[in-house]
């Protein structure tokens, strides 16, 4: 079954609780309201239960792997038990293993750091910048980037294509997105791993904007690799994953060189030293380990297991479709779209509005009605580039709210976002559209704010 299938029929569940569900934010108009956190896309709210989880671990943290004290050996069991409890959730094969790294770009800069010498990388244009620029860091990989396709069939095809051609045949990696981060539409992982495989390629699936929202079990897709950030899916703290095959790894130098790394390190009798390096993930995880960061990944992937990815799923497509209807009602607003309407999609849509410099639009749903929304480029300039039509060349920063300027505005949302919040959103865009903003703005550093009064 492709990645793409959307689970149907079940009861929709409540939003799971996350912090900052009661925050109240000031107006510029008077007042406060609850703020409305539609930005899960950059960074989704912590689920109260890795806080929880978190807190009721805080007193008993200690150093992993180096110490016999109690609280030493607890954080190191906890700290391996998060591992296990990610390879589960991710469905990695005995074999596989489980690297903790800072986030997803860190992972994917890890993966590069470990391509055999030579290996060809395809990579399509519309894939977020932490998996279409690590490659580039190696001189002696070659990078094809490939077209932006307008359908799931021609993504297959272009990659088909391009492996076939490749010369000499060598080793190869293919990177793709499970979810775009500017559209939200989902790819067809499955598909796009069985044309890797069978033109002798591995494959590598950023998975920062799919994890938080689908079920994501490297067997079933057959995928080689899998990337994701832990603030992505419920879980601050600064930790990342990277799963999957482990003789790259295993076989490459130490992605940092250091204490945990090495095995053993001995004098030679010239002056320099030999190293022996560890062949499992503590390889590439040298220095003190994120503990805290692993144990609030391993809880996130606990909550989203037992909250039923089929129901979140289930709820989260009620949410777009309300988004997408509601937007629908509004000519003057384009939602931005590869695949076309009827893509399946998470909870990720960006769009521009006719007459409006996206930075101000923005601005305006956050500071007169207490909305987050992201604006820009999203760390996706060529994909958004040619969803908006433009020139490669052309610039995008943000401008004044009078200049038409390229960018587009972002909403995304989750497992815990309240209707309310979906509501707002939609009343807001068709009065800021109908009526225009109540407040002045000024451009500050490239952005957007309220001007004093």
């Amino acid at each position: 079954m492709s990645v793409s299938a959307v689970a149907t029929d079940p009861a929709v569940c409540a939003p799971l609780p996350v912090l900052g569900r009661d925050v109240r934010v000031p107006l510029v108009t008077g007042g406060e309201v609850d703020y409305a956190a539609l930005d899960y896309a950059a960074s989704a709210p912590a689920l109260q239960r890795v806080w929880d989880d978190v807190a009721a671990y805080a007193p008993y943290y200690g150093s992993v792997h180096r110490g016999a004290g109690y609280l030493s050996q607890l954080s190191t069991d906890l700290f391996e038990n998060s591992r296990r409890t990610i390879a589960e959730f991710l469905g990695c094969r005995a074999d596989e293993q489980v690297v903790f790294t800072r986030s997803t770009t860190d992972s994917l800069n890890l993966l590069a750091s470990v391509l055999p010498q030579d290996t060809r990388v395809f990579v399509f244009e519309t894939e977020h910048h932490a998996s279409l620029l690590p490659w580039e860091q190696r001189a002696d990989l070659t990078v094809t980037y490939l077209d932006a396709p307008r359908t799931p069939a021609q993504a297959v095809a272009t990659l088909e294509q391009a492996l076939a051609g490749r010369d000499p045949y060598g080793p190869a990696l293919v990177c793709v997105t499970g979810a775009s981060n500017v559209t939200g539409e989902l790819w067809p992982v499955r598909e796009l791993a069985a044309a890797a495989h069978a033109h002798g390629a591995r494959i590598v699936l950023d998975a920062a904007q799919l994890a938080p929202h689908h079920s994501v079990d490297l067997a079933e897709l057959d995928v080689d690799w899998v990337a994701f950030s832990g603030h992505k899916l419920y879980a601050p703290f600064g930790a990342g994953v990277l799963a999957g095959r482990a003789d790259w790894l295993q076989d490459a130098e130490p992605y940092l060189a250091g204490g945990g790394a090495s095995r053993t390190v001995s004098r030679r009798t010239d002056g320099g030293v030999d190293v022996e390096w560890h062949t499992t993930a503590a390889r590439h995880e040298a220095g003190s380990p994120n503990v805290i960061g692993a144990y609030a990944i391993a809880s996130a992937c606990k909550a989203l297991t037992e909250a039923g990815f089929d129901t979140l799923v289930a709820r989260e497509q009620e949410l777009i479709t309300r988004v997408r209807a509601g937007l629908a009602e509004v000519p003057e607003v384009r939602v931005l779209s590869l695949f076309g309407d009827d893509a399946p999609r998470v909870g990720v849509l960006s769009f521009v509005v006719e007459g409006w410099n996206s930075s101000h639009f923005a601005a305006a749903l956050s500071a007169e009605y207490g909305i987050g929304v992201r604006d820009g480029l999203f760390c996706a300039h060529p994909l958004v580039r040619t969803l908006l039509g433009s020139d490669p060349q052309d610039p995008g920063e943000c401008g004044a709210p009078d200049e038409g300027s390229l960018n587009a505005i972002r909403v995304s949302f989750g497992a815990g976002t309240p209707d309310e919040h979906v509501d707002r959103f939609l009343h807001a865009v068709k009065e800021l559209v109908a009526n225009g903003a109540r407040w002045n703005y000024r451009t500050v550093d490239g952005r957007c704010v309220p001007a004093t009064a």
